[in-house]
């Protein structure tokens, strides 16, 4: 079971602390107001009152223990610089962190963040993608040149396999999951058939997923 601690509880880090617990993690989340660990006391695995900023409250909690630590400070640079300097220094493995802006995100990638988040921003970007183009119906950003898109299986490549198709050699596209009747078929197989009502969940970069689009 992978461990993680949260430090935040606003909306986003109680979403991802929740959401962490659902999947079968061991969540422990922590902020400084006593109103918002008690909301979430019941939907994660412990929930305590403290101050990341402190260095020895969180090696109180053992949070060199953890898989990976969540920083949802996104509203104060130095609150979130001081609690990432310190999980740093305490020895998390991998360090997530949620910006404001663009300034927040080099401050925080430069003090060792593996991963930076800018939700709001991150957000838009996808609902933009979403809504450019008539038939996708999900888009996540990996890179500037990489992404994963939802999108009903084109009517051109319905009743044909994916042998057939032949997508990654030809559009440098993969096709990594099939939604149907509430299913969803993981990593399917050359003798997959493609039918009318399928989602596709595909990966590649933006050429390719710009051309399965215009089908």
């Amino acid at each position: 079971m992978r461990s993680f601690i949260v430090v935040g509880l606003g909306r986003f880090g109680a979403e991802a602390a929740k959401k962490l617990c659902e999947l079968g993690c061991e969540v422990l989340a922590m902020d400084r107001e006593a109103d918002l660990v008690q909301h979430l006391s019941n939907e994660v695995t412990q929930a305590v009152v403290g101050d990341a900023r402190d260095k020895e409250v969180l090696q109180a909690l053992g949070v060199g223990q953890f898989d990976c630590a969540i920083v949802a400070i996104g509203d104060s640079l130095a609150d979130s610089v001081l609690a990432t300097m310190n999980l740093k220094e305490l020895g998390i493995p991998y360090l997530v962190c949620k910006a404001y802006d663009e300034t927040h995100r080099q401050v925080l990638q430069k003090l060792g963040a593996d991963q930076v988040l800018i939700p709001e921003q991150e957000g838009a970007n996808r609902l933009a993608r979403s809504l450019s183009s008539h038939n996708v119906l999900d888009y996540i950003e990996l890179s500037p040149d990489y992404g994963i898109i939802e999108i009903p299986a084109p009517r051109v490549w319905q009743g044909k396999s994916l042998k057939e198709l032949n997508v990654r050699a030809k559009l440098r596209l993969n096709i990594i999951a099939v939604k149907r009747d509430g299913n969803i078929n993981v990593a399917p197989g050359a003798d997959f058939v493609l039918e009318k009502e399928d989602v596709m969940v595909a990966l590649g970069d933006t050429k390719a997923l710009k051309a399965v689009q215009a089908l």
